[in-house]
């Protein structure tokens, strides 16, 4: 039988239900108070809490240079580049020219479909 969309959102659904299981599990079993200080806010929160917290401030590190860069490269793929000396608007763009690596794309004869 073929996979469809909403089987692939059920088993998301379980896969998160589990993690989020054991998540509430490593929570309930690191209770004990730690006192936390950050950027002169000091506080005291339970153990599984404060730790939970650093791992999601460091994935938040990771992701967000990682969300600008992908913003900046779709950016570069919608804008025309033109070639040094050729009047602006006047070249064809890199993508249609070269390759996911910038090597030149062979040339199509008519006959070739393309």
């Amino acid at each position: 039988m073929k996979r469809s969309r909403i089987g692939g959102v059920w088993v998301a659904a379980v896969v998160f239900a589990f993690v989020l299981l054991l998540l509430l599990i490593f929570v309930l079993q690191n209770g004990q108070r730690a006192e936390v200080s950050f950027l002169g806010a000091h506080g005291t929160l339970p153990m599984g809490v404060a730790l939970l917290l650093a791992a999601v401030f460091g994935v938040l590190l990771v992701a967000l240079p990682g969300t600008a860069r992908i913003v900046q490269l779709r950016m570069l793929d919608r804008c025309p580049v033109t070639q040094p000396g050729d009047p602006a608007g006047s070249g064809p763009t890199p993508s249609s020219t070269t390759g996911v690596i910038g090597v030149p794309l062979p040339s199509r004869s008519p006959r070739e479909g393309g």
